[in-house]
C-alpha cells in the first residue's frame, strides 16, 4: 500500500550514467538535469573521505586542487570505479531532480553499457538503491539510444546503433526489442582527449590539462582530411624551459592526433557489421546506422563513417541527450520498459 502511494507522489528518474557527462530524465519533465560525472573529495582525519562538489561545480576544480583536494571520476570507462563516491553522486542528483520529502522514493532506470558484468550490474543496482530508489531498471545505452532517436525497437526489423561516449563506444544491432549483436570498445571522448594530450607533448613539448584538450577536440578537431583546415591558440607548461608556453594548433595536426582511436571505433563498428545475421544486414542497407553520444558531434565524423561502412549514417537530432530521452520513453511506458529493460 505504501509502494503504491509513493509512485503516486514520486518523480519517477531515468538516469543516463555515463563517464563523462550524467544527464537525468524526470517523468513528466523532460531533461532536468545535466552535469559532468565529477566529484570533489576532501581528505579527512583518519582517511574519511568528505564530498565537497559534485558536478560541474566539480568539474571546475579538476587540474586546480590543492593536495588535500582530489577532483575524481568514480565512473571508468561506463562502469563503477568507486563504489561509494558514485553512491555520493547519484544521490546528489536523484535529491536534485527529486525535490520532495526523502519518505518518498523514485523508480529508476539507469543506462550502462551492453558489456556490463552481472558484478557492475550489482553494484549499480545497490548505489542507486542506497542513493534512494525505490526500484531499480538496468537498460543498455544502445537501446535506449535507439528509443531516443525515434526508432521503433519493437518491430522484427534490424536497426543499427553506434553510441560514441565519454568511455566506451557501444555498437549494437536491435531487433524484436532485443539486442541481436553488440561490440563494445573502451574508446570514447576520454581517449580521443588524452591522444590529443599526447600528441602535444610529443609534437611541441607542451603538457596541457584534459580541459585543454577538450576544448581544442569541440573546437577545431575533425577525422577527414578534406575538412576545413581551423586553428587555435593553445596554452601550458613547456617541458623543456618548465614555464607557461602558448603554441598555435591546427585541425588538421588534431586528425593526425587522433587517427588511432578513430580507427579502433571504426573496427568496432566493421567487426559488429561481419556478426549481423543477414536478413537484419539487409535492413540496415535500407535502414542505414543511427550515430548517437558526445562523440558523434565530432566535426565530419559521420561522413567518414559512411566512407567506411558504405552504409547511410543518419546522426540523431540531438546525440548527447538521446540516451537519457531514450530511457525515460522506457520510463514513460511500464510495459515497454519491462520489454527493453535488462533482466535482474
Amino acid at each position: 500500500m505504501f509502494s503504491w502511494f509513493a509512485g503516486l507522489l514520486s518523480n519517477d528518474l531515468a538516469i543516463d550514467l555515463g563517464t563523462a557527462n550524467t544527464l537525468v530524465y524526470a517523468r513528466g519533465r523532460g531533461i532536468i538535469c545535466s552535469e559532468p560525472s565529477v566529484v570533489a573529495l576532501a581528505d579527512g582525519p583518519n582517511g574519511v573521505r568528505r564530498v565537497l562538489a559534485v558536478g560541474t561545480e566539480a568539474k571546475q576544480m579538476v587540474g586546480r586542487t590543492p593536495g588535500t583536494i582530489r577532483a575524481i571520476r568514480p565512473i571508468k570507462d561506463g562502469v563503477i570505479a568507486d563504489f561509494d563516491v558514485t553512491e555520493a553522486m547519484l544521490r546528489y542528483f536523484i535529491q536534485k531532480a527529486h525535490n520532495r520529502t526523502r519518505l518518498v522514493r523514485p523508480r529508476i532506470v539507469i543506462c550502462v553499457p551492453p558489456c556490463i558484468t552481472s558484478v557492475e550490474k550489482r553494484a549499480v543496482r545497490e548505489s542507486a538503491i542506497s542513493a534512494g530508489a525505490r526500484e531499480v531498471y538496468l537498460m543498455e545505452e544502445p537501446m535506449a539510444a535507439a528509443l531516443g532517436a525515434g526508432l521503433n525497437v519493437t518491430e522484427p526489423t534490424g536497426n543499427m546503433v553506434i553510441d560514441v561516449g565519454g568511455g566506451t563506444t557501444d555498437v549494437a544491432v536491435i531487433s524484436l526489442a532485443q539486442i541481436i549483436t553488440s561490440s563494445s570498445a573502451r574508446v570514447g571522448g576520454d581517449k580521443l582527449d588524452e591522444a590529443i594530450i599526447n600528441y602535444v607533448k610529443r609534437k611541441h613539448n607542451l603538457l596541457i590539462g584534459e580541459r585543454t584538450a577538450e576544448i581544442v577536440k569541440i573546437t577545431i578537431a575533425t577525422v577527414m582530411s578534406n575538412s576545413a583546415n581551423k586553428t587555435m591558440e593553445i596554452k601550458g607548461r613547456d617541458l623543456v624551459a618548465g614555464v607557461p608556453k602558448m603554441i598555435v594548433m591546427s585541425s588538421d595536426e588534431v586528425r593526425e592526433a587522433l587517427t588511432e582511436p578513430i580507427h579502433q571505433i571504426i573496427e568496432t563498428v566493421l567487426q559488429t557489421l561481419e556478426r549481423t545475421p543477414p536478413e537484419l544486414a539487409a535492413d540496415i542497407v535500407d535502414r542505414g546506422i543511427v550515430l548517437v553520444g558526445g562523440g558523434a558531434l565530432l566535426r565530419d565524423f559521420d561522413q567518414l563513417l559512411r566512407a567506411e561502412t558504405k552504409l547511410p549514417i543518419v546522426r540523431a537530432e540531438d546525440p548527447f541527450t538521446a540516451v537519457a530521452l531514450g530511457a525515460g520513453k522506457a520510463l514513460d511506458s511500464l510495459d515497454l520498459l519491462r520489454e527493453v529493460a535488462m533482466p535482474n
